[in-house]
């Protein structure tokens, strides 16, 4: 049961997860699985044993591959012309069944429900373009700078020159992010105010 209620949440609070690890852990990196049957299992474990893991995590292979790392969906944002607020409900609906281990359905395509009812999430997500030198000021005078339970996330530039310069962790909002937030403009910070998320954009003069 805890698993597959997981597995909705992880659905609908893509662009919600607070990563509690430092910069250079960026999400997940490989393919992600649904639960799989046991011979599926096998069949992972079998090809994860073929693979050479200390040629595949070599230093010199993962400091040049996550520095360089940027997601292939991510979106630039243009940015804010004047300071505004709204509110994006969080609501979801199922693409597809989510079973519930026991070969029946728990939750059936079509399920409406609002991640937010579910979870407690008290971080506030600020999104930057860090090509913008405007914005990556504007970030360091926010009060924002030094709460470091704020998540710092990039429509444009480089995480890692950013969190160098900046001595914080830092992410990307990737594509899912920007549509489950309806993110148009930034710089942008997202909070919950009860069962939605309030978005704030603030114009950079």
């Amino acid at each position: 049961m805890f698993r597959t209620t997981t597995t909705i949440l992880a659905i609908s609070l893509a662009a919600l997860m607070a990563v509690q690890a430092g910069a250079k852990e960026l999400g997940t990196y490989g393919a992600v699985y649904p639960i799989a049957e046991p011979d599926a299992l096998k069949e992972l474990k079998a090809k994860a044993a073929r693979v050479d893991w200390s040629k595949m995590f070599s230093r010199d292979r993962m400091t040049g591959k996550i520095r360089g790392y940027r997601p292939k969906d991510l979106r630039k944002l243009p940015v804010a012309r004047h300071d505004r607020t709204f509110l994006v409900d969080m609501s979801y609906t199922l693409d597809r069944d989510i079973p519930d281990g026991k070969g029946g359905i728990l939750y059936q395509k079509g399920y409406t429900f609002n991640p937010l009812d579910y979870i407690s999430f008290n971080r506030a997500l600020v999104i930057i373009d860090g090509s913008d030198r405007r914005q990556v000021e504007w970030f360091q005078r926010s009060p924002w700078r030094k709460d470091m339970n704020a998540m710092l996330l990039l429509s444009g530039g480089s995480w890692s020159k950013i969190g160098e310069r900046l001595k914080r962790p830092v992410f990307y909002a990737d594509r899912l992010m920007v549509t489950r937030l309806k993110l148009q403009a930034v710089p942008s910070v997202a909070v919950r105010t009860g069962r939605f998320m309030e978005v704030r954009e603030y114009a950079v003069r």
